[in-house]
């Protein structure tokens, strides 16, 4: 099988659990340009006050002394079919966290579940600019990590930057293939990463445990105010701790 399937052309299944209220949080302090863990910190040792679950179940835990929030998809996402439950849908715990332009970082550890289908690569990571039918997301692929010596090319796909719904990964890889929308990083499954964003306007870089690996100077989307999700996609077992938002 290969990496990842390609997509279907079906109608865009509506995210699930819509939210039940939209309360808006507080817009956080100005952002400290590439300092990670400058801004706003959202608890994760509970569910945050006014989250809501789009296809993903959730549930605060404790790991490796830390506060964090498990997250994979529901079954019935998990069952359904690729493109349209699955494979960057909007299958994420949605913040209402006002975010823009700023910067976002987080810890996340993930693995594989046990049904996890072959081509699972533990795909983990943030949503933002959540708004209407729209996000744009920056996700790992710890299994395509260099410290797990993947063979080629997946080497080079450990991090990902897509725009929903018209630049998923496979458009970006298909298009794009030298747009640098994906990256190899210094990662592994099983372990604790600092996944950092920095949005400005359409630029975008991501850090992972302090590292520049993508440098994006123009995304795919026009920039919106949203919020912020925390985003996992199949075969997937994710816990996110540590959160923290800058928006300016």
């Amino acid at each position: 099988m290969t990496e990842e399937p390609k997509p279907h052309i079906d109608n865009v299944k509506e995210a699930s659990r819509e939210a039940e209220t939209a309360t808006s949080a507080k817009r956080p302090a100005r952002a400290l340009k590439g300092v990670v863990g400058a801004g706003k910190a959202i608890d994760l040792g509970a569910l945050p006050d006014g989250a809501t679950l789009h296809s993903v179940l959730a549930e605060p835990v404790k790991l490796d002394g830390r506060k964090a929030l498990r997250v994979r998809l529901t079954p019935e996402a998990a069952g359904g079919k690729p493109n349209v439950d699955f494979i960057d849908m909007p299958t994420f715990v949605r913040l209402p966290v006002d975010f823009e332009t700023g910067s976002i970082s987080v810890e996340i550890k993930s693995g594989l579940l046990p049904d996890a289908p072959d081509y699972a690569r533990g795909f983990a990571g943030l949503a933002y600019r959540v708004s209407g039918g729209s996000f744009e997301s920056v996700y790992l692929r710890p299994a395509n990590g260099m410290k797990l010596k993947p063979p080629a090319p997946r080497d080079r796909r450990a991090i990902q930057y897509f725009a929903f719904p018209d630049w998923k990964f496979d458009r970006l890889r298909n298009e794009e293939p030298d747009g640098g929308f994906e990256a190899g990083a210094n990662i592994a499954t099983g372990e604790w990463i600092r996944l950092a964003i920095f949005v400005d306007g359409k630029k975008l870089r991501a850090t992972v445990n302090g590292d520049t690996v993508l440098d994006i100077v123009k995304t795919k989307a026009e920039p919106v105010m949203g919020d912020i999700g925390l985003w996992v996609d199949i075969g997937t077992e994710a816990y996110f701790a540590d959160l923290h938002v800058a928006s300016r």
